[in-house]
């Protein structure tokens, strides 16, 4: 698909978010931010997708809320008459041990990095189809799509990673008809959470074949690939440096 004036929703648009909204405003796109805590950061994101020469817009958004994720795409509409290619990239990543595990840790979990894609999918969808198809690019997680959690304490966000790979495939089923690709990206050692010391920084490099962190540029590029092609569809790619091959 050609992104040239094409127009695209990013969830969560915030850190790396930033690199892939200019990452598709280079490509020619315009472009439509949710936030939920981080006005300023879309607001950095827009003027710099403005200074690109192409046009951006944010929405305030719990995208674990039904009608927030409709107003998303009520707004896209009344600003730029078109949908074309959706980023779920709302996520959180946190850890707790199994017994310390909350209904409501677990609900929270599985609402902001499972269900919101599944309802800004299910919002977009109709757009899409009306525009002639679409692209829609999930965020999955290196181990889910390897098959092995490995780490402790990550229960809730492993399944509900794992239900977006699900998620994934079954979309891409259900909608290719309507030439609306589904895929999603499983990212590796990207960038280093804030929280992580330098020895912790260093030996992710070192268990990583290609030797270091990918950088946010990384994940754009596969965005904008996904976002492009015309073939590749229900697949769960990872962006990992080899990490899974150890």
């Amino acid at each position: 698909m050609d992104l040239c004036g094409k127009v695209a929703v990013i969830t969560g648009g915030k850190r790396i978010g930033r690199f892939v909204a200019r990452e598709l405003a280079e490509r020619g796109m315009n472009l439509v931010l949710s936030y939920r805590g981080s006005k300023d950061e879309a607001e950095q994101t827009v003027a710099d997708v403005e200074a690109i020469g192409r046009r951006a817009a944010i929405v305030p958004c719990d995208v674990s809320k039904p009608t927030d994720c409709l107003a998303v795409f009520e707004q896209t509409l009344a600003t730029f008459g078109r949908i074309d290619v959706l980023v779920n990239m709302a996520s959180i990543y946190r850890s707790k041990p199994l017994d310390e595990v909350s209904v409501d840790y677990w609900t929270t979990d599985l609402d902001v990095n499972l269900r919101s894609a599944f309802l800004c999918a299910h919002a977009a969808i109709p757009h899409m189809r009306r525009g002639g198809g679409g692209r829609i690019v999930n965020f999955a997680d290196w181990l889910v799509r390897s098959g092995r959690p490995r780490y402790t304490g990550f229960t809730p966000y492993y399944v509900a990673k794992a239900g977006v790979v699900a998620l994934t495939e079954s979309l891409a089923l259900e909608v290719a008809g309507d030439n609306i690709l589904v895929n999603a990206i499983a990212p590796g050692p990207i960038v280093p959470p804030p929280d992580m010391s330098q020895q912790e920084i260093d030996d992710v490099a070192k268990a990583t074949p290609v030797g270091h962190w990918g950088g946010e540029a990384e994940i754009a590029k596969a965005v904008s690939l996904l976002c492009q092609t015309d073939f590749i569809t229900g697949e769960t790619i990872r962006v990992d440096g080899g990490r899974h091959l150890e």
